[in-house]
């Protein structure tokens, strides 16, 4: 599924919400042989939105391997990977890193909001970070999240619970979740959606108007 950005009028104003509040939304995939191509598609978004801080959550390491082997020649994306094996003080560092990278970013988001300079739209790349399950900041343990404004689950959780701590570690407030779902995964997303009681939509076409 391509993703059409071209057509995407001014961006909304910001809303500030509470999480139950946040916007879920999904995009369907044909085949699983064109899941990368879709990422690939939904980064784009970053190219229109300049410094747009952006968390891919992936359930296994060998997806995170080769979603980092094509992000990484994105020229407009500025990349880290969250590895179980990193050692303690390094995963600190990259997290601290990420978390001052993204509130730079939002600085710079909020105050282009309805003022949109197409001349300076590339000065700052937009900040990835990969991360698995088993690297998400662990809340319970007094680490802060990391608050991106784009969370992108690049392979849907299967239960519910991992669903609303990727959530509640990588999401800002005002953020907004995409959910990539190929084939039978429709299912669980509706588990999800109904045992979570929120609303999971059908991605827009010009969801860079509410990012």
């Amino acid at each position: 599924m391509a993703i059409d950005a071209t057509e995407a009028a001014s961006p909304l104003p910001y809303q500030n919400t509470q999480f139950g509040q946040s916007r879920h939304f999904y995009v369907a995939v044909d085949r699983i042989q064109f899941k990368m191509e879709t990422l690939v598609d939904l980064l784009s978004l970053a190219d229109r939105r300049p410094c747009l801080p952006t968390i891919i959550c992936c359930s296994t390491r060998d997806e995170l391997d080769a979603v980092c082997s094509t992000v990484s020649s994105i020229p407009f994306i500025s990349l880290s990977a969250l590895y179980s094996d990193l050692a303690e003080s390094e995963r600190a560092f990259m997290l601290e890193n990420y978390r001052q990278m993204t509130a730079r970013c939002n600085q710079i988001i909020h105050s282009q909001v309805g003022n949109e300079d197409e001349t300076g739209k590339h000065e700052h790349r937009s900040h990835v970070i990969v991360v698995t399950d088993a690297c998400l900041p662990l809340l319970a343990s007094g680490e802060s999240p990391i608050s991106g404004r784009l969370l992108i689950n690049y392979e849907l959780p299967a239960k519910k619970e991992t669903y609303m701590r990727r959530m509640a570690a990588c999401l800002a407030p005002d953020g907004v979740i995409i959910n990539m779902v190929v084939g039978g995964e429709v299912v669980n997303l509706k588990n999800i959606e109904e045992s979570s009681n929120i609303v999971i939509a059908e991605m827009p076409i010009n969801i860079y108007e509410i990012l």
